[in-house]
This record gives structure tokens, sequence and C-alpha cells, in this order.
């Protein structure tokens, strides 16, 4: 018997529940942190949509982000959370920032969260979600006091892992049940989150369909780069000498991304040459990319800065309402399950 619209709001609200239940959302679609991007605005409109908004911390000094929370909070009163950067020198600090605001979520990432970060969280009475890249890391969070998980592919946008999500949804879910688990990474489409969901996970999140969204503080020349792109567009950056590592960073290609290799390989010529040591050169290598995020998000310089953005960026087909995609999503997923009943 074929599912009526009804039953397959239903079944979607049933697959999610877990989520929602962890989130206070209506929907469990969590927005990604993205620096420069995720702030007041955006984060406001997507938990106003149902969704569950992230402050993208980043690099803020403790009085910044309480300033950004309470800003966030004078524009939506439904449940948001706050991504704090493992590697900041003022960690705890900031922790305590999210403590005296009452934030319900703290999202600790890049990098293993050390003890007395997670239990700053926790005795602050915030809940708290961490990224894995792997089943053996995930269990261990667990243990250490997470109580979500991320698993986010290397589809994303930004700072990336080696692993597929598709890959890593089969080899997590599965085998980790105790906590809700949100799958990353190259999801544009609602049929795609409803697998997901019928695998195991408890929701989404999503970063680059709301980068180029209307509450987007992004530039327009930003948003037109998204809107123009395909999936081949967005590339991780390549490291040309073994001597010198870089992090994989996925973003549109352009003639920045162009120099940069460049960059590399005048760089590396003077260090095998003798004209630069290792640490010099490291340096020279990390700092290409220096304010470029920035020189794309805000000042709209799309050719030289780093255009973030995930594979599914090629779905991004025009500058939307945050509850227009979230909408679209949901009705996609309910559409799929119609389907799948024999409607």
């Amino acid at each position: 018997m074929p599912f009526s619209p009804e039953q397959a709001k239903a079944r979607l609200a049933a697959l999610w529940s877990r989520g929602t239940d962890f989130l206070g959302t209506e929907v469990a679609i969590m927005g990604g942190a993205m620096s420069w991007v995720s702030e007041r605005h955006l984060v406001a409109a997507i938990s106003n949509a149902g969704g569950f908004g992230v402050i993208a911390c980043g690099a803020m000094t403790p009085a910044l982000l309480e300033t950004e929370i309470a800003e966030t909070q004078a524009r939506t009163s439904k449940p948001f959370g706050v991504n704090l950067i493992t590697m900041h020198p003022q960690l705890l600090d900031l922790v305590a920032v999210c403590t005296r605001a009452k934030v319900g979520h703290v999202v600790l990432a890049g990098g293993v969260p050390n003890k007395a970060t997670i239990e700053a969280v926790k005795n602050g009475g915030a809940r708290l979600v961490c990224f894995t890249p792997a089943l053996a890391l995930g269990k261990r969070l667990v243990r250490s006091g997470a109580d979500a998980l991320v698993i986010e592919g290397s589809e994303a946008g930004g700072h990336i892992g080696p692993v597929s999500l598709t890959v890593l949804a089969q080899e997590i879910l599965p085998h980790l049940h105790n906590v809700p688990i949100f799958v990353a990474g190259g999801l544009g489409r609602g049929e795609a989150i409803l697998a997901y969901l019928e695998m195991g996970a408890s929701g989404a999140q999503l970063g680059t369909r709301f980068a180029a969204t209307k509450e987007s503080i992004a530039h327009a020349n930003f948003k037109k780069a998204f809107v123009r792109a395909n999936a081949r567009d967005a590339l991780p950056s390549v490291q040309l000498d073994d001597n010198f590592p870089v992090i994989p960073v996925r973003g549109l290609t352009n003639e920045g991304t162009k120099r940069f290799m460049r960059h590399q390989a005048e760089t590396a010529a003077l260090f095998h040459s003798g004209a630069l040591d290792k640490e010099a050169a490291q340096l020279a290598i990390e700092h290409f990319w220096a304010g470029a995020l920035r020189r794309a998000v805000i000042d709209g310089d799309v050719e030289n800065g780093s255009v973030m953005a995930g594979q599914s960026v090629g779905m991004v087909t025009g500058e939307q309402t945050t509850a227009e995609v979230i909408a679209e999503l949901v009705a996609q997923a309910e559409t799929a399950l119609i389907a799948r009943s024999g409607g």
C-alpha cells in the first residue's frame, strides 16, 4: 500500500527522531560551521527554519564569541550550537563563554579534544558533539563523554579527511549505536539524507547548500561562483613535496589555487638549494592562504581568495532562502519514501 503524504512525513520524522530529540529541532539538519559564513544571520536563519544552526568560532576571541552568541540569541529563540576548534589557545575560555551564555550544544572540531575540555563542556551543562574519521576514535570519544558524533566525508568543503562519506557510513553506522550520529560531506538532496537515515544515521550536516542562501552574508561574487560551479570544480589542495605537508582543503579552483602550486614549487626549490631552511619554507607555504578565505567570502575576490566548497556545489542552482533549502530537502526525502512504497 503506497504511503500517503502524511505517512511519508511521519516516517521521516520517525527516522530522524533521535536527531531531532537531541538537537531540539523540527528537522535533524545541522548547518556546517563555515568560517566567516556561519555567523549570527545564517545561524539564526537555519534555526528559525527548523534546523540547527552552528556558529563557527574559528579564531574568535572570547569577547567576540560572547557578542556573536548574544547577537544570535537576539535573532532566534530556537536551539543553536557553537563550533570550537580544539587547537585554539583560549579554548577553555571559549567554553566558559558558551557556559555563561547557556549554549545547549558545543561542537569540538579540528582535533581530538582533551579531558579538561570535555569536562569543561559537560560540567557547563552543554551537550558535546565531536567529529570522528574512524570507528575506533568514535568509540573512544563516546567513552570520553561525547553525546553525539559527526562523520564527515572527503566530499565536504574546507579542511577534509581522506575517506568518502559512503565508506565512513559503512564502517561506522552499523557498529556504533549508543549516540546519535550525523552524516556530512557532499550532501545536497533529501534522497541522499534519507538513505543515510535508513542506514542508521540520526541526521545530517550541510554547509555548501547554506553558504549561498539569501541569509548568508557571503559576497555576491562568492554566491555566484557557487551557482556557476560543478562538482568537478571543487577540488582538494595538492601537496607537491613530501618535505612540506599540506592539509587538504577542498575549494573551487581559481587563480589562487594555481598560484599556490607555483608557490609550493618555488619554495621547495629554495629549500633544496639551501636558500631557505625547512622551518622557514614550511611557514612560507602555510602562510600563503592567510586571510584568503575572508578575501573570498567578505571581499568577493573569488579569483585570488579561497573559495571553500564541497562537491555538492553543483546542486546549488540559485540563491534560495534557508527555509526554502530545508523545505526542499524534506520534500525530496518524503517524495522518495512515497515512491519506494509504490506510490
